[in-house]
């Protein structure tokens, strides 16, 4: 046991990896097992975590170290390139292909390919990728002459590729193969005091590059740094030091009051995605975070719409304003009416508002909210049209917009046909 440990701590400092929670010397010690063999592995974990170094473990620990290492970022590369960029292409295969190209399967053979993202790619290349892990062997983009290739695939994803599978985004026999072995690397809030340390390095690193002398926190500032979330990980940690270490010029014992200008704060919506039991993350897909923001703004609506009514109950001019305006109010009714000796009790009947004789009678908002998921797709269809056209049909700009990647714009623009927009 002793000589593990000795040996995951060599490790880590060859990689450069800070920490000793549980949860971390765990991954490294699995990725430690793992690199002799030509298993393929699945990382999973939050964005910022560092996947990413628990790749290049795997590669330089196993008889493939002098071999290549090519990191690929699967969410990066447009879907019409990214089988010619994964398997290479021939000469006039397509538009501008103007020569033959070898793709990274190839270039690769005898090393390792990590694929970062591996659940932003396309399922035609999926099926591609199957194919390799199973026998490989591959096909360039057009061409009928099948290669071979020897090369581990280790690939990462920071979101619940079972869920994927569930929605028929993500081919369920490839995802069997990739999670060969699971490694999951924890976000930084799970790691308890390795916070503290990554600060430390970070501040001696920053103080060396800039010049300065490194900051250092007081204890009530440190005690809440613990504590905070970092949806971020371990990439806004370390841009929180710089910051604090080019920024604070005059005195560098960061207080409490301090750390707080800079830390920022958190938002409704959710930033950190939950750890489920089986190791994988879940996290929102674009679709729930849209009808969340539909569903809050239609509840914010209804109670402005009730407060306003309520105040137009009181007014001498209720009868007029209502008329004018009783498709606002249709369906809705005081929640405390006038008492009948009012003298305002002239304009409480609202029956004349709406045009027909019924009651008005309080709906149940729960019911409208069911009806609201009937048409969410309508919203987001109608909301990418309008960003579309905001932005010219420039897509890159459309997802900006929007919020989301142009991957997977790409795929909802083909979902709703609005290529031809």
């Amino acid at each position: 046991m002793a000589e593990l440990e000795s040996e995951i701590q060599s490790v880590k400092q060859r990689f450069g990896i800070i920490g000793n929670s549980p949860l971390l010397n765990n991954a490294v010690r699995v990725a430690m097992q793992v690199a002799p063999t030509d298993m393929t592995v699945l990382i999973t974990g939050e964005s910022g975590v560092g996947k990413e170094i628990f790749s290049k473990i795997i590669h330089f620990l196993s008889p493939r170290k002098h071999g290549q290492f090519i990191a690929i970022n699967c969410g990066s590369i447009p879907e019409g390139t990214i089988d010619s960029e994964l398997f290479g292409h021939e000469k006039g295969s397509f538009t501008g292909a103007h020569e033959a190209r070898k793709g990274y399967f190839e270039v690769t053979n005898g090393g390792t390919i990590f694929l970062d993202e591996i659940g932003e790619m396309p399922l035609g290349t999926q099926a591609r990728l199957l194919r390799v892990l199973e026998y490989g062997e591959f096909i360039k983009v057009g061409s009928s002459k099948v290669q071979k290739t020897d090369v581990r695939v280790v690939a990462a994803t920071n979101v619940n590729l079972l869920r994927n599978v569930e929605e028929g985004k993500f081919r369920e026999d490839l995802y069997y193969r990739l999670s060969t072995v699971p490694i999951y690397v924890p976000p930084l809030r799970e790691r308890g005091k390795d916070i503290e340390l990554l600060f430390r390095k970070f501040a001696a690193d920053f103080a060396e590059k800039y010049k300065v002398k490194p900051i250092t926190l007081t204890d009530e500032a440190r005690e809440a740094l613990l504590k905070y979330r970092f949806p971020g990980n371990i990439r806004q940690l370390k841009n929180l030091v710089e910051q604090m270490s080019v920024l604070s010029t005059d005195n560098k014992e960061i207080t409490l009051e301090k750390l707080l200008e800079y830390l920022p704060r958190e938002t409704s919506l959710p930033a950190v995605v939950p750890r489920t039991g089986n190791g994988t993350q879940d996290t929102l897909t674009e679709r729930d975070l849209l009808y969340k923001v539909l569903f809050d703004m239609k509840k914010d609506v209804m109670e402005l719409k009730k407060i306003v009514l309520e105040l137009l109950t009181r007014s001498a001019d209720t009868g007029q304003i209502l008329k004018d305006n009783h498709s606002l109010f249709e369906g809705l009714q005081p929640a405390t009416p006038a008492p009948a000796s009012s003298p305002d009790n002239r304009v409480l009947n609202l029956q004349p508002v709406v045009p027909h004789e019924e009651p008005i009678e309080i709906q149940d908002i729960s019911h409208e909210a069911e009806d609201e998921t009937l048409s969410i797709e309508e919203k987001e269809k109608e909301l990418i049209i309008r960003a579309l056209r905001k932005n010219n049909n420039r897509r890159k700009y459309a997802a900006r917009d929007l919020g989301i990647s142009e991957r997977t714009l790409y795929r909802k623009i083909k979902q709703y046909h609005l290529e031809d927009l």
